[in-house]
């Protein structure tokens, strides 16, 4: 028979957990980056650019620029989440491809956990 009491359990201690708040917000941003989508070693983002009857551009891209009622803007991956009309403007998408300029007259600009959505003529 055991000397250690019997109403009391076990407490496991797990070592390689971090062992502060900040080691643990550090842990956890390391590892939201590592699954971020990259191509060639830069993040990378969802784009989609479409009209009712035509899409214009669907793919990965590395940012966006485009303009609304206060000025050229820039999105580019981890943006937080953002809704924007757009002002007539050259959308540029930025890709591994090279820069896709597409001259819209409006839209609307949704963007979401890496994805960015354009919807014209609206």
């Amino acid at each position: 028979m055991s000397d250690a009491p019997q109403d009391q359990p076990h407490k496991i201690i797990d070592e390689s957990a971090p062992a502060t708040v900040e080691e643990s917000q550090q842990d956890s941003a390391a590892k939201e980056f590592a699954a971020k989508k990259t191509i060639d070693g830069k993040l990378s983002m969802a784009v989609k650019i479409h009209s009712p009857f035509k899409t214009y551009y669907e793919g990965d891209a590395f940012s966006i620029s485009g303009e609304n009622a206060t000025g050229p803007f820039d999105i580019l991956p981890t943006h937080h989440n953002f809704i924007s009309l757009l002002n007539p403007c050259e959308l540029v998408v930025r890709s591994p491809k090279g820069d896709e300029r597409i001259r819209i007259a409006s839209g609307l600009m949704h963007v979401k956990a890496d994805r960015v959505i354009v919807f014209l003529d609206v």
